[in-house]
């Protein structure tokens, strides 16, 4: 009689069990569908969705939430699994009723100017909604971290890593979005009136935020209202004759060039410092304060451009979504005396600013070209007001350089060492290979880095080639610097299966590997890198990469967990 029972329980917990997992499947489609919606502006078609994924929520909970469901969970093995699935329908079902409603009360019309202006009062309201979903958020991602995974089996461990890492990048997200709403208003001069510095990376020049700082303008930000003051060229900022006082292992690593040159402030990816010793070597040759440095880059201005339409600038061209790139990084150069050239990068940027905020655009457009730049990193903001810095915490848009990882982290950056402007023409890729672990829990990671010139042997203009310090003025010099996981070691570099030498040195608890790769025309070289992670359990790994004018072919491949 017992055992019957025990199998008629074990039928009626596996049938339950197939009922959960297709109202599960079917949330996460509906979930999918939902975000869809929210960032293409839709929010009729979200509700409904909304609607339907709160249906099929509470249908897994019900599945999930029985008695015969409960008797199960106590036995061995079987029970963490049930535990397991229970968990992930709790968190979906919390999801679908607690955060994602204000997503889709949220008006983003807010985040669109208003004849040069914008909303300070709704911003503030989208702040309140926003603080909300990153606390349900939050608290729903720290619960299904502690559910335990080491007796799942492959099916629900799969299904409790995917959500896991799709709350992750939720909780990037609106923890992003709410500080954005915390500091959107003071920083547009609901305080008092703001100036910024907006730089454009010419990545035509690399350097490893992306580009030297090509030109700037100042931003002027009063109750919510954007105008453009002065403009000018990068190079316009005179070099100085004392150093600024760079960090003693920036200094280590470049010398005293980026307390020195307004070209050479960011040769480390450490946003903060680049911005902080550009807008001082502004304030000394210009006798001016800002209160913060935005830099972008023209791939952020093609994504713009698909908002606002074709913008006409200063000389006569007309930038579009499809030329902006090739028009700043390549045809400037070919057709403009280097006079010509400085006006022509200082007013471009400026004036595709100048009509974002002037002209009707659509919110959910606008959301998605700036969601993308911040993701690729081309866009970065530092304030000058350490309270303000403190909130972008180590986001993207920050340009932190972190000095802990939550996942071991592979630095990837790029510095022009030619003295040209062959950046345009540079194809590159980056391999990431996760070893096993090791005894004393680290792992060996594989980096291999291939970089292939598309410059043309003959016919390019001076302001191209430019110094030709590789010697050769179609050949591109590239400084590729390699940074380790926090923690970890770089052990040797070879090039083209040859062992080479790397300059080393540390950034912010990162060994750092430095090596010169000269590649000519319609030719490739391939760097690969041998690493060692600090101690952790993770199989994953990520890369952190310079944003070039074309973008990056990436693989990473993954190890299981230390612990499985």
């Amino acid at each position: 009689m017992a055992t019957s029972l025990l199998l008629s329980l074990t039928g009626w917990v596996g049938f339950r069990g197939w009922q959960a997992r297709a109202h599960l499947v079917n949330a996460a489609g509906l979930a999918g569908e939902l975000s869809a919606h929210l960032v293409s502006g839709d929010n009729e078609r979200a509700e409904r969705v909304l609607s339907a994924l709160q249906g099929q929520s509470n249908a897994a909970l019900r599945a999930t939430g029985g008695f015969e469901w409960s008797l199960g969970r106590p036995v061995p093995y079987a029970g963490a699994n049930l535990s397991a699935v229970r968990q992930i329908a709790i968190a979906i079902d919390d999801l679908a009723r607690q955060a994602f409603p204000a997503l889709v009360r949220v008006d983003l019309g807010v985040l669109t100017p208003r004849e040069g202006r914008l909303d300070l009062a709704g911003l503030r309201t989208l702040g309140d909604e926003l603080v909300k979903v990153d606390a349900a958020v939050r608290r729903i991602r720290t619960e299904l971290a502690a559910v335990g995974d080491d007796r799942l089996i492959t099916q629900v461990r799969a299904a409790l890593e995917t959500l896991r890492g799709e709350l992750d990048r939720l909780a990037a997200m609106t923890s992003a979005a709410e500080r954005a709403g915390r500091l959107l208003p003071p920083l547009l001069g609901a305080d008092g009136p703001r100036r910024y510095l907006l730089v454009s990376q010419n990545s035509a020049e690399l350097r490893a935020t992306g580009g030297i700082f090509g030109a700037y303008a100042v931003i002027e930000a009063d109750r919510g209202r954007v105008s453009l003051g002065d403009q000018g060229s990068g190079a316009s900022v005179v070099a100085l004759d004392d150093p600024l006082t760079v960090p003693t292992e920036l200094r280590a690593l470049w010398g005293e060039l980026p307390g020195l040159y307004p070209a050479d402030v960011n040769l480390s990816p450490h946003f903060p410092t680049a911005a902080a010793l550009f807008r001082e070597m502004y304030r000394r040759d210009r006798g001016e304060t800002a209160d913060g440095v935005l830099a972008v880059d023209p791939v952020v201005l093609s994504y713009l451009l698909t908002v606002t339409g074709p913008v006409r600038v200063p000389g006569g061209v007309t930038l579009t979504a499809e030329n902006a790139v090739k028009t700043l990084l390549h045809d400037t150069y070919q057709r403009l005396e280097p006079a010509e050239q400085d006006s022509f990068f200082a007013t471009a940027a400026a004036t595709v600013f100048d009509v974002l905020f002037t002209r009707k655009v659509q919110s959910s457009g606008l959301l998605t070209a700036f969601d993308r730049s911040i993701q690729e990193r081309r866009i970065l903001f530092w304030s000058a007001r350490p309270e303000e810095q403190r909130m972008f915490g180590d986001s993207r848009m920050a340009g932190v350089l972190p000095e802990q990882d939550t996942v071991p982290t592979v630095g990837v950056f790029l510095n022009d060492g030619s003295g040209a402007k062959l950046g345009y023409y540079l194809r590159q890729s980056a391999d990431l290979t996760v070893g096993d672990c090791g005894t004393d829990r680290r792992r060996e990671l594989k980096l291999r880095v291939t970089l292939r010139s598309t410059a043309p042997a003959s016919g390019l203009s001076r302001s191209v080639t430019g110094l030709a310090m590789a010697g050769d003025p179609y050949t591109l010099r590239t400084l590729v610097s390699v940074y380790g996981p926090a923690g970890g070691v770089v052990r040797d570099a070879r090039l083209d299966g040859t062992r080479t030498p790397m300059a080393a040195g540390t950034e912010r608890h990162r060994q750092v590997a430095t090596v010169n790769v000269e590649v000519g025309p319609g030719d490739s070289r391939t760097l690969e890198v041998s690493l060692l992670t600090g101690p952790t359990d993770s199989g994953a790994a990520e890369l952190w990469l310079t944003p070039t004018a074309t973008p990056w072919t990436t693989h990473v491949v993954t190890a299981p967990n230390c612990s499985q």
